[in-house]
């Protein structure tokens, strides 16, 4: 592709909206359409409604055409992530209708894998790019109205009544409203709040919401309040079974702004002259019009044209850069979360392949595996924690990527999400059917629920949530000093006799002076005496606990101590939570937890030497301080926790970095030159 070159065009799925995307293109000056891919080519009319376009069996064939270079996606909302991240993998730049995903963790998925392809990803909000949304912003900055306060948004219809099989009722295609239209109103709110002070969009520090779910278990009709920093409130509405005004109120303290059908710029699907009124504190009302007579789909045409033609990735504001596409679906996830909104095809039963859409895969090498003392399998050398995930759809995109990439050793918690982890990685183990495969860590007795006769109960229930008869490596998740030692020993002794904890056992957040105790009783009455540690440890040593009762391994005498027992220890916050990247840094303060936990001269003289050192190994700091926890004299098994592709990916860059005994040596204490 050349500046001079039109961009070839092919569509993926040839519905209606499809139709008036290739009328966009063929009134842009950077596009061409090529040809449709259609999973019935012999449909009648197909030809008529697309001229000149080669009509291709199936959305694959459309993928491995050579002539085609991007790709419009316009299929129904389940299906854009599978195939935005095919096209992405098949090096085809994507275009893909609103909404870019289902949820902002797919649309995640969707960029990682445009990022890896170098390939351009876009959300089809054409409104975005019309004349009249320049225009709007221009007129909130001028401030005509004077200072934004409210922004009121609906965006709703009436359809002729019930209609199972439609795919706005349709549960499988994850109808409703808010998914369909409810992310116009909220993408242009968060506009507007941006604008108002001065930025490309802003984001709500609260979303609240509602919907009326019909038979179908869809929202019918829906609203949601957002309030933004500063003070604006939003309030936005959406429906497919209830017919609504469609205007778009700005309310500032001198006036207000009104935009009927903001989404065509008062038009239809083919022209939008572009009408917004400016009404002042005394009534009158002026109308100002970009008179804009092209066709509405060419603005977005040209603007992803012109940012692949420069090799970017995204669009440029004011069309929906990534930033903003993922913000729009974190509220869109808030709104269908209050609501109750979760569609059967998100649920595990359903989720049977991965996010690309293709079976689990086995047998990746990114992970290495090791045998750690009491496990009678291999566990990859670094164990995934996944907390902060509340759905199957979310949290199985980790999972996957984790395991494909090598890793089997997963790190759960009875308190974890209130239950939710454990729930989380047996629905993910049975429907993957991996289990035989993966290594489980689980943890209970924690404060203050932290006696002996808590472990079997709690185990009883955790078992239950992972859908399997036992668990690989078991901690009591704190420790309780008013209990005997051995009480504890022989709980969880209890449980291996019964096989319901098949490898090591031992304490999360013990001190060195009670797991020895533990030891010694242990092999005083032919117990199972621990083998394992949870503790924190890192390159950066804690010095005042994160939370209420933790315990950190990072010591001198903790370092000795795990070196003459080789006891394995699996180190929670391994990367010192930010320490190490650009959130810290002698002149930041701003950051309590870092400050209190992490902040002195000796951790900033290892922050120095882990800066030094990525430098000369084409790494990050990060890197270097997960590659000190794995190098350790002792099994030492870094706990990590991404939340994104991206960041997994990016730890993952860290297992190819080899650190010496004086390596090791010069990061902590600065006495010897790393080679």
């Amino acid at each position: 592709m050349t500046a001079t070159t039109p961009i070839r065009w092919g569509i993926l799925g040839p519905g209606s909206i499809a139709q008036s995307f290739a009328g966009g293109v063929a009134a842009s000056d950077t596009g061409k359409l090529v040809a449709i891919g259609a999973r019935n080519p012999a449909k009648p009319g197909l030809a008529e409604r697309f001229p000149g376009a080669r009509i291709l069996d199936g959305y694959d064939a459309l993928l491995a055409d050579p002539d085609i270079d991007a790709v419009y996606i316009s299929i129904p909302h389940p299906g854009h992530a599978q195939w935005a991240i095919k096209a992405a993998e098949a090096g085809k730049h994507v275009l893909c209708e609103k909404p870019l995903a289902l949820t902002a963790f797919e649309a995640d998925a969707m960029m990682h894998a445009a990022r890896k392809a170098g390939t351009f990803l876009g959300e089809a909000f054409m409104y975005r790019l019309h004349p009249q949304t320049k225009k709007l912003v221009e007129l909130i900055r001028s401030g005509v109205i004077g200072e934004i306060r409210m922004i009121k948004s609906s965006f709703g219809f009436a359809m002729p009544g019930f209609m199972p099989q439609h795919r706005l009722y349709a549960n499988d295609l994850a109808g409703g409203g808010i998914l369909d239209v409810g992310g116009y109103p909220v993408s242009m709110v968060r506009l507007i709040a941006g604008a108002a002070v001065g930025k490309p969009f802003s984001e709500p520090d609260k979303v609240v919401g509602t919907a009326h779910l019909g038979q179908s278990g869809v929202d019918e009709w829906a609203s949601a309040l957002l309030h933004f920093p500063g003070g604006i409130v939003a309030e936005v509405s959406c429906s497919i079974s209830l017919s609504q005004d469609n205007v778009l109120r700005i309310l500032g303290t001198k006036g207000r702004i009104e935009v009927p059908d903001f989404w065509f710029a008062g038009g239809n699907r083919d022209v939008g002259l572009g009408r917004i009124d400016v009404i002042a504190s005394d009534g009158t009302r002026q109308t100002i019009s970009v008179d804009e007579k092209r066709h509405v789909y060419s603005f977005e045409v040209d603007a992803a044209g012109e940012a692949i033609l420069a090799g970017g990735q995204e669009f440029a504001w004011p069309g929906m850069a990534w930033a903003e596409s993922l913000g729009t679906l974190r509220v869109l996830d808030k709104w269908r979360t209050a609501a109750g909104l979760e569609y059967g095809i998100e649920k595990a039963e359903q989720r049977t392949n991965t996010i690309s859409g293709r079976p689990l895969r086995s047998g990746g090498t990114a992970v290495a595996k090791r045998t750690i003392p009491g496990l009678s399998k291999p566990a990859s050398v670094v164990a995934l924690g996944f907390e902060d995930f509340r759905t199957f759809s979310s949290g199985s995109i980790l999972l996957d990527a984790f395991f494909e990439a090598g890793g089997n050793l997963f790190d759960t918690g009875y308190v974890y999400g209130g239950g939710y982890t454990e729930k989380l990685l047996g629905e993910w183990l049975k429907n993957r059917g991996v289990r035989a495969q993966s290594v489980v860590i689980a943890k209970g007795a924690h404060s203050p629920l932290c006696y002996p006769d808590v472990i079997g109960k709690q185990l009883d229930q955790t078992l239950e949530r992972l859908q399997t008869d036992h668990v690989d490596v078991y901690f009591m998740h704190r420790d309780n000093p008013d209990v005997p030692v051995g009480e504890f020993v022989d709980a969880m002794d209890r449980e291996v006799k019964a096989g319901r904890i098949r490898g090591p056992f031992g304490g999360s957040n013990w001190t060195m002076e009670r797991l020895d105790e533990a030891i010694a009783y242990a092999e005083r009455t032919g117990k199972q005496k621990p083998g394992a540690l949870s503790n924190n440890f890192s390159l950066a040593e804690m010095l005042e606990p994160i939370w209420a009762g933790c315990v950190t391994s990072s010591t001198d005498a903790w370092k000795a101590w795990l070196t003459s027992r080789q006891m394995p220890n699996f180190a929670w916050s391994s990367q010192g939570r930010g320490f190490f990247t650009d959130r810290a840094g002698r002149d930041k303060q701003d950051n309590e937890e870092l400050v209190r936990v992490w902040y002195s001269e000796r951790n900033f003289g290892r922050r120095d030497r882990a800066i030094e050192l990525a430098a000369r190994l084409g790494k990050s700091p990060i890197h270097i301080a997960l590659a000190y926890v794995l190098a350790q004299p002792f099994p030492s098994i870094p706990l990590i926790g991404p939340r994104t592709l991206d960041e997994l990916d990016d730890s993952l860059r860290a297992l190819d970095i080899t650190l010496s005994q004086a390596d090791l040596e010069w990061l902590d204490g600065g006495s010897l030159r790393a080679a």
